[in-house]
Formats: structure tokens, C-alpha cells, sequence
């Protein structure tokens, strides 16, 4: 895999049934045509009346879903690079069957594209719900309502992607996962369009509202609404956490696999490349905008023509993988984002809610997994040199922490130091950060440890390079639809089985801890290290708290970073 010229892409899942995190792997293949209206509803087919009109799902033996619901107006032609608005209203029963289109994308290799390819169509801005069959226990209570945001760097993914049935019917749930725009048309900036918001995450909040409006009609609880998500689906929730504009959209948070002071160093992904921030200044993706234009010659009149020029581009002019890439950070410095959301969440300029958040106990052994055929890491040199580029002067520290005798091999060393720096360290220190500012505030941190999670398919086999509890593996202890390399056995089915528990607990709750299930310790204040991070893992004891500022060396980070 070729080094890329522009800042890595780390975040989240990409693409159907796939990993895909690094560029040239950041999207897969269309899915299913964009749902069309459709007259009747015959029996097993459930008709439920949205604000926009009637749509009609399909029903299991213990669920019903509704697919492909438009949230927001295709941001197609003159609304392409603006906020989102309603959807429009529509006569009849819409068909709400199948999953609609993703949103433009870049397709894997391999996934019959081919090179340079187009995966996802512009009108992509629907939502996907899943209702319990069975009538709640309470019939007059309405359910919670946890709405899921994909990962894939910003580039890539699909909430059609995420069966929610397990979490919907064990947890007695709705579930909504949602499609918001990706790369160029998502987070594109432009004089021209002032301080626009990031768009991807103003469809984001679009969506939160329109399940704010419908919830009821559904059996869900509008006051009752959790936002989850995983990598790049987190740093959105991160984002939310700290935008004005998010005030009053949702109840809870849960953060898998990012926060807000996530960041990646110097040739984490593959030597050469540069130091990531998942967050943009809003001038540096307008200097990244003016550029783009130029390489498509828009450039020649005012603001209006310019922006004219830019909306009459084809789609597949702008979905190319260079373009793609130049617009994967969300920028900061507009009413949705005023400040980066670090900044925001250090200085205690965030929503007060109760959140969850956490990591896998080896994050990085997915990255640098999916980057060893073409970076090898097989001597202590090559290790060394890798240290060299991100840590500078300080590698010589970082290698006496991370010996590689001390580590199955230098590439597994590698891992571990990312692993520790990039996610785990710095997702503790988030939830310092919220515990700092809100003591009282309900927050509760985990790790994901089962060493023997199913490999997802996708990875490439590395011989003696294990890839443990790596990013993303905890998803099909939560979702029934990313096909692995086995499947979960009785011992990590118990494990799904009390992770849905946890998850669906504190949708309803704010609070992950059941009676019968292991007691989760909440964060606190006055004891940011106490071993008070549940480890998740399959087993007799297998669920418990751990320590995991001191196993990570967090107190070294710290130092480090200051």
C-alpha cells in the first residue's frame, strides 16, 4: 500500500462487511436504489405516519425495520455544500423495505469498481429504524431510542451497514443508524460559503432532529435519546458533545473508540505520513477549497459564479480519491463548531449529559496490521526508525518504555506504543477532562479486552502478528452484520449478550449497571486513575474493573505531552 501525500485517515469503519480505514481502502460498493413511494401495506407490513408521510416496513419474527427514510432533502445541484433541509412531504405509502443508497464513496479494491470507480450516490440522506416486535413491558412507556453514527474516517460507511436487531430486541430499543455525508461533499469549506458548518455533521444533527419529531410514532421515547457511535462515529458524538447547536438533540453519549483529544503522530499509519487531528481550522479547509476549485477551474468570476462552477461539477469529477481525501476534517470555527472540540471539551464548554466512553485494549493492531505487507516492521531497526518520525528527540524514551524484547515482536511494539498513545491515554484524559469540569455528571469508561475476538473479514493474515482486541472488533459483539473470520463463540456470545445489556441500560438509564450483571463503577473525580475502567471480556471474570491508566503507562503520555 502506497504512502499517502495528504494527513492519514484513521477513523472508523468504511465500506459494508469491511475495514477500511487507511485511503485507499475508505469505501465499498452501492448499496441497494434510494427507496421510492409504493401505494398499500399487505399483512407483515406495518405502515407508521412520519411528519413527511406514511412509510411502510417489514416485519421479523422479533422485529420490525424501516429502511431507507429520508431525514433530510437530497443535497443535490444548488443545495449541494449547504445545510441540510427537510424533507419533503410525500403522498401515499412510501416503501420503506430496502436501505437506500450510501453516500458517495470511494469502493474498495476488489469490490468491482475498479480503479478510480464511484460507489453511493449524492441523495443519500436517509435513516434506517428498527422497532422491537414484541409490545414493551410497560405498554404506556415509551422506549428508548439509541441512535448509532457510522465510522469510516469520514469518507466511508453506510448506517445500512449495522443490523440493530440484537441491540433493539435484547435491549427492548429503538435503533436508528443514519447516512450523512462524506469527504468533498461533507466536509468541503470555501470562501465563498463563509463560515458554512461541516456538513456531515450538520446532517448529522438533521437526522437527530427528525428522530426528535418521529420517535413517538415508532414507540420510542423522544426525551429518552442516546447518541453511539464508533471511531469516526465517536469524534462526531465528541463533536456534538461540544456544539451549541446540538443543545437538546440527545439524552446520553456513548464514545467507542475515539473522544475529543484523539490524535495520531508523525508516520503512525505509514512512514511519511503527518500528524493527525481529526478537527480543521475553518481557513485551512477554505486554503484546501480554494485549491480544489482551482484543480477543477472554478476560479473565474465572483463568489456566486465560482460557487456555480463548483455545484455544476459532476459527481464522479469531485468523488476522486485525491478530492475525497482533502475533505475528511471536520471544520472548526462556524456556529456549529466555534472552537476545536479539544479546546471545548478542556475548557468545560460542553453538554452536560452521561456518557460512556472507551477504547480496545489493541486499537492500533488493526492499523498497523492492514499496513505491513507494504511497511514492514521486522527488526528493532526498522522499529527504531518508526519511533524516530513520530516521537523525535523523545524516541529514545518511548523505546526504553516499549523495549521490543519485552513485546512478541517490533511490529506488535509499534502497535502497543500507538495503542496506548492515541486512544487509550487519550481517552482517559477526556474523561478527566469531563469529570474535572461536571463531578456529578454520570461517566463511566471500558475497555474491550478479548484477545480472541474474531478477526473481521477484510484484514490481511500477517503471520505472528496477532491482532488481539483491535479497533472495531467489539462491533459484532454489538451488531449482527459484519461477517468475521469465525463466529462468536458461547463465551463471547455471553459477552454480546452483557455488553447489549450495558449499552441499553444506559440508554434507558443513564446508568450501564443492571441487577444481576457485573457492577460497572462509574469515573470520578476525585480518583481520575483508580482502576474504575470496566475490561469486557468473555469468561468467568472476564468483566471487572481494571486499571487502565497504570497498564497503558498513561502517567508516561502525560508527561511526555506536557
Amino acid at each position: 500500500m502506497p504512502p499517502t501525500t495528504t494527513a492519514p485517515r484513521p477513523y472508523g469503519r468504511a465500506g459494508h462487511h469491511r475495514l477500511a480505514f487507511l485511503p485507499p481502502l475508505c469505501a465499498v460498493a452501492l448499496l441497494s436504489a434510494t427507496a421510492v413511494p409504493a401505494a398499500g401495506a399487505g399483512p407483515g407490513s406495518p405502515v407508521v405516519r412520519t411528519e413527511q408521510g406514511l412509510v411502510r416496513g417489514v416485519s421479523h419474527d422479533s422485529y420490525t425495520a424501516f429502511d431507507g427514510i429520508p431525514y433530510a432533502a437530497p443535497p443535490t445541484g444548488p443545495l449541494r455544500w449547504r445545510a441540510p433541509v427537510p424533507a419533503a412531504a410525500w403522498h401515499g405509502v412510501r416503501d420503506a423495505t430496502k436501505p437506500a443508497s450510501r453516500c458517495v464513496q470511494m469502493p474498495t479494491p476488489g469490490a468491482g469498481g475498479g480503479a478510480g470507480a464511484v460507489a453511493g450516490s449524492e441523495d443519500c440522506l436517509y435513516l434506517d429504524v428498527t422497532v422491537p416486535t414484541a409490545k414493551p413491558a410497560a405498554a404506556a412507556k415509551k422506549r428508548p431510542v439509541l441512535v448509532w453514527m457510522h465510522g469510516g474516517a469520514f469518507l466511508g460507511g453506510s448506517g445500512s451497514d449495522y443490523s440493530a436487531e440484537r441491540l433493539a430486541v435484547q435491549g427492548d430499543a429503538i435503533v436508528v443508524t443514519v447516512n450523512y455525508r462524506l469527504g468533498i461533499f461533507g466536509y468541503f469549506g470555501h470562501s465563498g460559503l463563509g463560515a458554512a458548518p461541516p456538513f456531515g455533521l450538520a446532517d448529522q444533527q438533521a437526522a437527530l432532529r427528525w428522530v426528535r419529531a418521529n420517535a413517538a410514532r415508532f414507540g420510542g421515547d423522544p426525551g429518552s435519546v442516546t447518541l453511539f457511535g464508533e471511531s469516526a462515529g465517536a469524534l462526531s458524538i465528541c463533536a456534538h458533545l461540544t456544539s451549541p447547536t446540538a443543545a437538546g438533540l440527545f439524552r446520553r453519549a456513548v464514545l467507542q473508540s475515539g473522544s475529543c483529544l484523539t490524535s495520531f503522530p508523525r508516520g503512525a499509519l505509514a512512514p511519511g505520513t503527518p500528524a493527525y487531528e481529526p478537527f480543521a481550522a475553518q481557513a485551512d479547509v477554505q486554503t484546501s477549497g480554494a485549491e480544489a476549485a482551482r484543480q477543477l477551474g472554478c476560479t473565474e468570476g465572483g463568489r456566486d459564479e465560482v460557487l456555480a462552477c463548483l455545484r455544476g461539477q459532476s459527481t464522479d469529477r469531485l468523488a476522486t480519491a485525491q478530492l475525497m481525501q482533502s475533505f475528511n476534517r471536520p471544520a472548526f470555527g462556524n456556529a456549529l463548531l466555534p472552537v476545536a472540540p479539544a479546546q471545548a471539551l478542556t475548557a468545560g464548554r460542553f453538554h452536560r449529559l452521561p456518557v460512556i466512553l472507551g477504547t480496545n485494549h489493541d486499537e492500533m493492531r488493526m492499523f498497523v496490521g492492514l499496513s505491513l505487507a507494504a511497511f514492514p516492521i521486522r527488526t528493532e531497526d526498522d522499529y527504531r526508525a518508526r519511533l524516530a518520525e513520530a516521537f523525535g528527540a523523545a524516541a529514545p524514551a518511548v523505546e526504553a518504555r516499549y523495549p521490543a524484547a519485552h513485546h512478541p515482536s517490533p511490529a506488535l511494539a509499534w502497535a502497543a506504543v500507538l495503542s496506548d498513545r492515541s486512544f487509550t491515554c487519550t481517552t482517559l484524559a477526556a474523561g478527566r477532562a469531563i469529570a474535572a469540569h461536571a463531578p456529578g455528571l454520570p461517566l463511566y469508561g471500558y475497555e474491550f479486552s478479548d484477545t480472541d475476538a474474531p478477526v473481521l473479514a477484510g484484514l490481511p493474515a500477517n503471520p505472528g502478528f496477532a491482532y488481539g482486541a483491535a479497533h472495531g472488533f467489539e462491533i459484532p459483539f454489538l451488531f449482527t452484520s459484519f461477517p468475521t473470520e469465525r463466529p462468536l463463540s458461547d463465551g463471547q456470545r455471553a459477552l454480546s449478550d452483557r455488553m447489549v445489556g450495558y449499552w441499553t441500560n444506559f440508554a434507558r438509564t443513564g446508568n450501564p449497571n443492571s441487577t444481576g450483571a457485573p457492577l460497572w463503577p462509574a469515573l470520578r473525580a476525585s480518583s481520575p486513575y483508580a482502576p474504575s475502567v470496566q475490561s469486557l471480556a468473555p469468561g468467568q471474570g472476564g468483566i471487572h474493573p481494571v486499571d487502565a491508566y497504570s497498564a497503558h503507562a498513561c502517567s508516561f503520555w502525560d508527561r511526555l505531552s506536557q
